[in-house]
């Protein structure tokens, strides 16, 4: 009898023990952000696409939560990513698109994303473009030897790089310190030769050999060495065994995020992967395998590849048993761009917005990517995790990325001081569904600033110069605009005179928070 008792209190023993496991696994899910770059509202079939097949993106959305007025912080994709990463506005650190040797935007002693979650016991990694900057700007980046600061700096354990972007150098990638496959005998530099180096292999300058971009040719701007064929901005020597293949490097960056999932099975940390694809930023040029899988051009079949891309990551956590503890978020840095640089096959029609082949990347909304407008912040915003949000939702809650830092230092209870990502609002409810509304209100930047509130959308009054026929400038007030979004989400009915209270209202928050630099504004 005796012995039938302690068998008893062994099996409940072991029962509460496995509970009590499953529980703390729960409070620390894996996570995974899937960023992709220059994708629009409009460019995913869940938000309205009907000319660009993405059947893995939707089947991620009817599993989670699609969020309708979900946004990156800025219509560039410099300025989001370090808003995201550190839960403060890019305009504040003057951060704008930098250029191809440029030191790191995010300082080494401010508070991150990847940080805060090695307080909470994550693994980190990033794969994928970078385009935050590399070094400390004191010294040249020594691209032959150890190139930092850089991620591992600001909390990530690994990181496999597109150091800059895909139409700007170096054509390489960067595995934490060090290029990947490079010949010693072939030294790397960018935008400078040094004195005396003879040794590095030459590529061709588009501007006096425009011949030499073979794979489409330049429209814009993206006509200084000329790698694979297609123009970059910027110059560089050597790296050959370096380069990385256009056309492979969506497999490249799914092969070592599928890599980096794998060697975390079994660990007794949760992971988090920064996964920020190329795709659909020019130069486009998407596998053969995906070429022709639209009616639009290399934009609409670099959008079928980015698609696959998020199948291949959902298939990796499948296959190693992680989907049912996993936050999944998918979503863009800015708005659909059409030409921006490369005379791809892109369809362009201009007027108050540009459309692509019938294709309209920013849905409903106005404007896209450099553009104030909401077609150059709202984005597919995405987020799956089936032990917590049930599936086939849509949330209206207004969203940013800025606030995904404060959300999950919330959820996993580590404390932010007062002058730690001062942008960053705790919307955890909302991320998992449990709210609709979300924030109350919220920043948006492209050259200006904007601010939402309720149904209002307030754009200041942006100064300008014109040129007057005796070549001199002439400086010009713009006018204020005003949009109420329930009953115009095309901002095409200007609001601001004939609500003079509410604009003013608008014109006072928006100074409030712009204004707010160094403490978090609630």
């Amino acid at each position: 009898m005796k012995a039938l008792n302690y068998c008893r209190v062994l099996f409940f023993l072991i029962i509460a023990g496995f509970v009590q496991m499953v529980t703390a696994d729960t409070s620390k899910p894996n996570i995974v952000i899937i960023y992709g770059d220059d994708v629009g509202y409009g460019d995913v079939g869940v938000y309205g696409s009907k000319m660009i097949p993405t059947p893995n993106i939707d089947k991620l959305a009817n599993g989670g939560i699609k969020f309708t007025d979900g946004h990156c912080s800025a219509a560039t994709c410099t300025p989001s990513r370090f808003s995201m990463l550190t839960g403060v506005h890019g305009f504040r650190h003057g951060v704008r698109i930098l250029a191809p040797n440029a030191p790191m935007a995010i300082p080494t002693d401010i508070l991150t994303l990847p940080k805060m979650l090695k307080k909470a016991g994550y693994e980190t990694a990033v794969v994928g473009k970078w385009h935050l900057g590399l070094g400390d700007g004191k010294t040249p980046v020594d691209w032959n030897g150890e190139v930092k600061p850089g991620p591992l700096e600001l909390g990530f354990n690994y990181s496999f790089l597109l150091p800059s972007t895909n139409d700007r150098v170096p054509c390489v990638y960067l595995e934490n310190y060090r290029v990947v496959n490079l010949d010693k005998n072939d030294p790397l530099y960018v935008n400078k030769l040094p004195e005396g180096a003879t040794s590095s292999t030459v590529y061709p300058d588009a501007r006096k050999n425009p011949e030499a971009m073979t794979y489409y040719k330049s429209t814009h701007g993206h006509n200084h060495s000329v790698i694979n064929g297609i123009g970059r901005i910027g110059t560089m020597w050597g790296g050959k065994s370096a380069l990385w293949n256009d056309e492979t490097m969506a497999d490249e960056f799914v092969k070592q995020a599928r890599s980096y999932i794998t060697k975390q099975k079994g660990s007794d940390k949760p992971f988090f992967l920064y996964f920020a694809s190329q795709d659909i930023h020019v130069p486009r040029a998407p596998h053969p395998r995906f070429q022709g899988k639209t009616k639009l051009g290399y934009r609409g079949d670099a959008m079928v590849a980015f698609d696959w891309a998020t199948g291949e990551i959902m298939n990796a956590l499948e296959e190693n048993g992680m989907t049912e503890n996993t936050i999944v978020i998918f979503s863009s840095d800015n708005g659909p761009v059409y030409d921006d640089g490369y005379d791809d096959g892109t369809t362009v029609k201009t007027s108050t917005k540009e459309s692509d082949g019938g294709h309209d990347g920013s849905g409903p909304y106005r404007g896209g990517k450099y553009q104030i407008y909401e077609g150059g912040t709202r984005v597919p915003f995405i987020v799956r995790w089936p032990a917590k949000i049930k599936a086939g939702q849509t949330s209206n809650a207004m969203m940013s990325q800025i606030d995904l830092l404060h959300s999950f230092a919330s959820y996993l209870n580590v404390d932010l001081a007062q002058d730690e990502a001062i942008d960053s609002r705790d919307t955890w409810k909302a991320l998992i569904g449990e709210d609709n509304v979300g924030l109350p209100y919220m920043l948006q930047e492209a050259r200006g600033l904007a601010v939402r509130k309720g149904p209002w959308k307030y754009i200041p009054g942006m100064k300008r110069t014109k040129r007057l026929p005796n070549g001199k400038k002439k400086p010009i007030q713009g006018k204020a605009e005003l949009y109420n979004l329930v009953d115009d989400k095309g901002e095409q009915n200007n609001l601001a005179q004939s609500n003079p209270e509410v604009a003013q209202e608008m014109q006072k928050l928006l100074e409030d928070l712009k204004n707010s630099n160094g403490v978090r504004f609630e």
